[in-house]
Formats: structure tokens, C-alpha cells, sequence
């Protein structure tokens, strides 16, 4: 059966048109991220000739916070993804111009540029960065970025005036781990570092897996392990794996990491074996006794699965209790069974993250920062008392940003521009009720 035969001609038509569309379409959002890009190019340089004119010592680091945060207030967006975006676009518009320009003719995409740019980042020279953009600008026009990337590294490879093993050398320094939330209280955890431990890992777990899968059973009640063999009366009671390869692999990473010790990095006592990992969970006591279906809260950043929640409830050695009103949802106390600072886990229960607009970082990460210096007056209270990142507590101090502490826990944060922006505690995980309507007495 050959696709599309039974079509029309006013059909094949109306297709080549919705392409030429989707064309046109494309070439536009590339060319407008080509502009975006110009624009926040232009706010770095605006930021760092104020700390040049000035005479910063920090070499324009707070003024180029100031001016994130003044655009990720705007835009919604944390102030640290907006500098990361503006130093992104600094690298792309001013040592790669001619890859900037071509995308801002719409001869490529962005996603061409940034394959680009990433081959040839290393280039120090203009004139080789020059010479090389001009090489793979013409071949980008007519292949995918996939095929780009490919022939850019290999290209570039041509212009580098420095061994790959000294290039290495520079880019472990860069290697880290990072996790991002999914929904379904599910999460991904992600890894940057030498190619050759990457995929010797790799390998590693999927040998693993296959050795595991090969059994094809596993005891009961264990999460992953060979099939039981031997005498069945002596041995525990096996059942088909049914969990995926992935799957398999997935359990088997996660297992090492939570439980294994680090062979090659642990301290003379011990110490890094001895650490374990640690997670906050917000559970709706309604939930907890199956009364409501409230999912229960990781770290106030996602859902998680009542069957984890309970797991996790059941081995706690204690538990920070969060009293909530019943019909605001609002915090009304914190308080623990066991003696501890009451105040601090009652503003890390509020806040739950850093206060400032747009930032995410948990509360139990941040600073606990006095709105009004203690220096000048300032209480020691939860009305005077909130959670800030180390980021934005130094840009608060140190920055034309103006903090206001309102009731309730509301914050009001004036820019240097003069916008003002408002951050309210985020709602707690709870479950709040409505009283019903008074029935009208029956008429006698």
C-alpha cells in the first residue's frame, strides 16, 4: 500500500501548503530567538559596564544578578535561568557573530546554532572562530542538527590549537550530577563527566541487568536479585520477574547509589559510608488515614505515591507535625515530639523555598534571613523572619532590591527599576474545608 495514493489533488496541494507554512513558521521563531538573544546579550554588557564604570571588585558578578533578576521578575522566570540565558546569548553573539547572524537571517535554526557553538566553543581565536563558523554555517543549511553537530566537532577539530588531552584536562572540572522533577511523582537524575567512566557505568549496570534478567525470577519481597536455586523447601519462594530491562537497570543504579560505599573516596573513618540519604515528605493526615486522596509532597517539590509516603512515614525516627487551618490552609504552628527549634522548621514549613520571585530552592537549603537587620531593631519572628537562598540573600544586602515583609508571610520586593513584585508562601499540601450553607428553616 503506497501512502497518500487515494489522495486528491486539492489534498497533495493543501499539504504543500500547511509545509511551506510550518517553513515559514520555523525560519520566524528562529530568527525571533536570534533577536531574544541580541536583547539579552545587550542586558549582560548593560550590567557589566555599570561594575566596569563603577569599579566592582567582584568584576560585575552582582550587577549582572541585579539585572536577572530584574528581567526573570518580569518575564517569571527564576533570575537563574534568566542569567544563564544571558550569558548563553553573551557566547553566542559575541564569539560566534557570523552563527548569530545566519540564525537571524533564518539560514539556520537555533537548534543548528547551539550544535555550532558547542563544537566551537574551545576556539579561542576570532579568526579560527570566524573560519570555522563560515566552513559549517554553508553545511548546516542543508542537514539536521544531529548531522551538524557531528561534522562541526570534526571540523573544528581542524582549528584547535590545543591536544585533546589538555582540552580533557579542563573539562572534568566541569563534570556534576543535577535532577529534575516529572510528573507522576517521578524524577530524573542526570550525570556530566569523563566519557570513558560514563560508559564504563553504563556498561557496568547493563551487564548487571542482563545477568539478573537471565535468572528471570526473583524471592519474594526482594526488589531484584538472582532466581533462587537449590532446595525450594530451604530457599524463599520465587516469582517471575516482571520488571523491563530498564527497569532492572534503573533499580539496580539507584540501589548502589543509596546503599553502596564509595570504595575509592571514603575518608580513613569511614564517614562517607556512613551517610545516608535523607528526604522530607508532607503528608495530609487525612491522606495518611485513607480518608482523603491529597497525594502526599517530596521536599515540597512533587507528588509522590501514597505507597512511598507510607513506606517513608512508617520508618521515620519523628515527625515535624504542620498545623494548618482548616479553611485557609494556612500554617498556624510547627511543632515535633522531640525538643528542637521550633521557629525554624515553622518558617521552612511556611516558606518552603527561597522567597524571592521565581527561585525554587528548598527552605531547608536557605538561609533564615531577618527582614529588618537585627542590627536595626529587627525580631526574631516569623513576621520578620524568611527563608533566602545564599544567592538572593547576598543580592538583597548587596543590590538596589528592597524587601518588604508583610502579613501573612507575603513579601514584597521592589526592583531597581521600581516594579514591585509580590511572593506569598506557597499553599501546604493539606486539606481545607467550606461550611455549608445554612438550610432555610421549614415553613410551619
Amino acid at each position: 500500500m503506497t501512502a497518500l495514493v487515494d489522495a486528491t489533488i486539492e489534498q497533495v496541494d493543501a499539504l504543500a501548503a500547511l509545509t511551506g507554512m510550518l517553513v515559514d513558521v520555523d525560519r520566524t521563531i528562529g530568527q525571533l530567538q536570534a533577536v531574544r538573544d541580541g536583547i539579552l546579550a545587550t542586558a549582560s554588557r548593560l550590567a557589566l559596564q555599570v561594575a566596569d564604570e563603577a569599579g566592582h571588585e567582584d568584576f560585575g558578578d552582582l550587577s549582572t544578578r541585579t539585572v536577572a533578576a530584574e528581567l526573570g521578575a518580569a518575564l517569571r522566570v527564576s533570575d537563574r535561568t534568566v542569567q544563564r540565558r544571558m550569558a548563553e546569548a553573551s557566547f553566542l553573539v559575541e564569539r560566534f557573530p557570523r552563527v548569530w547572524q545566519a540564525q537571524g537571517a533564518g539560514r539556520i535554526s537555533a537548534g543548528h546554532a547551539r550544535v555550532i557553538v558547542e563544537a566551537g566553543e574551545h576556539l579561542d581565536d576570532a579568526a579560527d572562530r570566524d573560519a570555522y563558523s563560515e566552513q559549517i554555517i554553508g553545511f548546516a543549511e542543508t542537514e539536521s542538527p544531529n548531522r551538524v553537530g557531528r561534522m562541526a566537532r570534526r571540523v573544528a577539530e581542524r582549528f584547535q590549537p590545543r591536544g585533546l588531552d589538555d582540552r580533557h584536562k579542563d573539562a572534568r572540572t566541569k563534570r556534576r550530577i543535577w535532577v529534575n522533577d516529572r510528573p507522576d511523582g517521578m524524577a530524573e537524575l542526570g550525570m556530566h563527566g569523563p566519557a570513558a567512566l560514563i560508559h564504563g557505568a553504563y556498561d557496568r549496570i547493563t551487564a548487571m541487568g542482563r545477568a539478573l534478567q537471565t535468572g528471570s525470577c526473583v524471592p519474594t519481597g526482594a526488589s531484584f536479585g538472582p532466581a533462587a536455586t537449590g532446595d525450594s523447601a530451604t530457599e524463599p519462594d520465587v516469582v517471575p520477574d516482571a520488571r523491563t530491562f530498564d527497569e532492572i537497570r534503573c533499580d539496580l543504579a539507584l540501589d548502589m547509589l543509596l546503599t553502596g560505599a564509595p570504595a575509592g573516596h571514603d575518608t580513613p573513618e569511614g564517614l562517607l559510608a556512613a551517610i545516608t540519604a535523607a528526604v522530607s515528605v508532607t503528608v495530609p493526615v487525612l491522606s495518611l488515614a485513607g480518608v482523603d486522596s491529597t497525594p502526599a509532597e517530596l521536599n515540597g517539590r512533587c507528588p509522590i505515591d501514597d505507597a512511598t509516603a507510607k513506606a517513608l512515614v512508617g520508618a521515620a525516627s519523628g515527625w515535624d507535625r504542620v498545623l494548618t487551618h482548616p479553611v485557609t490552609g494556612g500554617v498556624l504552628a510547627v511543632d515535633r515530639y522531640r525538643p528542637s527549634a521550633d521557629l525554624r522548621r515553622h518558617l521552612q514549613a511556611r516558606d518552603q523555598r527561597c522567597r524571592f520571585p521565581g527561585c525554587g530552592m528548598p527552605a531547608r537549603d536557605s538561609d533564615l534571613d531577618h527582614t529588618i537587620d537585627h542590627a536595626f531593631g529587627g525580631e526574631t519572628t516569623d513576621a520578620n523572619l524568611g527563608a533566602l537562598c545564599r544567592r538572593h540573600h547576598v543580592l538583597k544586602h548587596h543590590t538596589p532590591w528592597h524587601v518588604e515583609h508583610l502579613d501573612g508571610g507575603v513579601y514584597s520586593w521592589t526592583s531597581p527599576t521600581g516594579q514591585i513584585y509580590i511572593d506569598r508562601p506557597p499553599p501546604v499540601n493539606t486539606v481545607t474545608f467550606t461550611e455549608a450553607p445554612d438550610e432555610p428553616e421549614p415553613p410551619f
